[in-house]
């Protein structure tokens, strides 16, 4: 064992891990969309770390940005007026074209949304808030009772408020439903909505949180008129509509917004991740005018010590340049279109795949036993023999790093991949599915 990991085990506690089942990789460089462990071995990073890392290891304008501010000025407290501060709002404004809205600044997505959590509370006046099964919202404390997945469960009991609804998931609809199309499965999903609004009361109710795209949990995209159905829903009841765009905003679906896709404006948006990728943390919620304009006169009870952090805010201004001078709307457009039809091969030639979802360079692979029964490769929450992570670790033997969750393989690449890049790593997924599919043969 490396010095360097002997000392990362016996000082480092390392999330979601049981600490002695642990054998962290020591990595030693990372530029582009590659980092090498200590033995010199490269891998590809096919998950941008936590799809956070959209422009790559090592790019260098949003580095000297970083530097720069340092030397000009490495800290100042929320409550004052700096350029770089004021810049990168602006910025952050005008990418969502949200006009009017204006940013509370936060370190992280959890914290955006529990930020965004007590901004729907105070406007609306009500204490329930609506967030989907199979999301993923943050591990602190309301951040985790707005997650809907197994992760949350170490946060329970919670918060009370908190209502979980069935978000739209065709492919695991329950058995009864027979969706003729796209729009049967937007109306039955809104309509379970819309009664379950009715039952917990809409007066009482604050907010709907949604992943735009759902993430880690599928990357689920929302049939047509979803997302406007649920906006129609939010006006008709007087509840705020919260995008949670922590993973899918900054050009990861194409979009400069993942709702940009859709003709919907939220009321709040969470972001983080793509704001800086990684390079320091900053996070923030935009706030719609309306809700801005409330809090002229009543006093807003929201802070954070590193709230709107210099450096973060210089990452985030290089950022948004970066992602503009590099073209990387442009080159997720092309390059996402090769993902689609790679993936759309792998589903046709493996029999352990059930389903590929993509959008953009956002995209996962659902595994499964059966194709004809829909049976996942492993039941949900319920991985007891480790498969998903055998297979994470196949891949990764291979050179191909990512991430799986439940019976989904996340396929997220920086956005700046080359296709040659890309089309060389599916090629590592490939064959690692061919050993996966005489598992399940």
């Amino acid at each position: 064992m490396s010095a360097i990991k002997d000392m990362s085990l016996k000082y480092n506690l390392h999330s979601w891990s049981a600490q002695a089942k642990i054998n962290p990789m020591v990595v030693t460089k990372a530029e582009g969309i590659y980092f090498w462990d200590e033995d010199g071995k490269q891998y590809k990073d096919m998950s941008s770390q936590l799809v956070n890392l959209n422009l790559g290891f090592g790019n260098k304008a949003v580095i000297e940005a970083i530097k720069d501010q340092a030397d000009k000025m490495a800290f100042m407290g929320p409550g004052y007026a700096i350029e770089i501060r004021s810049q990168a709002a602006k910025m952050l404004v005008e990418l969502s074209g949200l006009e009017g809205s204006k940013i509370f600044f936060t370190n992280a997505g959890a914290e955006a949304n529990e930020n965004a959590l007590k901004l729907a509370k105070a406007y609306t006046g009500r204490w329930k808030v609506f967030s989907m099964y199979r999301s993923y919202h943050g591990s602190s404390a309301g951040a985790g009772s707005l997650t809907g997945e197994p992760r949350r469960f170490s946060s329970e009991p919670g918060m009370p408020g908190f209502i979980k609804f069935d978000g739209p998931y065709a492919y695991r609809a329950p058995k009864a439903c027979k969706f003729e199309n796209e729009a049967a499965v937007t109306e039955y999903y809104l309509g379970l909505l819309e009664t379950q609004l009715i039952g917990e009361g809409p007066d009482s109710i604050a907010a709907i949180f949604l992943e735009t795209i759902v993430g880690s949990n599928g990357v689920l995209i929302p049939p047509a008129g979803y997302m406007e159905g649920v906006r129609a829903l939010c006006d008709k009841f007087g509840i705020m509509m919260v995008c949670d765009e922590v993973m899918a905003g900054f050009y990861r679906t194409g979009t400069a917004f993942a709702f940009h896709n859709y003709d919907i404006k939220p009321d709040l948006v969470s972001f983080a991740k793509g704001s800086t990728c990684g390079y320091v943390p900053l996070g923030g919620v935009i706030v719609s005018e309306k809700i801005a304009n409330y809090f002229d006169n009543h006093k807003m009870f929201c802070g954070l010590t590193y709230s709107a952090h210099p450096m973060g805010c210089a990452a985030t201004v290089a950022t948004i340049n970066e992602y503009k001078r590099l073209d990387v709307p442009g080159n997720v457009k092309v390059v996402g279109k090769v993902l689609g039809e790679i993936l759309e091969d792998i589903a046709k030639k493996h029999v352990c795949v059930g389903q590929v979802r993509y959008i953009g360079l956002f995209s996962v692979i659902e595994l499964v036993k059966n194709q004809a029964t829909r049976e996942p490769i492993v039941a949900y929450n319920n991985d007891s023999e480790g498969l998903m992570g055998k297979i994470g670790g196949m891949l990764k033997t291979e050179g191909f790093s990512t991430y799986t969750h439940e019976n989904m393989i996340i396929v997220a690449p920086p956005l700046v991949i080359t296709e040659k890049e890309l089309r060389d790593a599916m090629k590592v997924m490939d064959k690692v599915l061919d050993s996966v599919d005489n598992m399940v043969k």
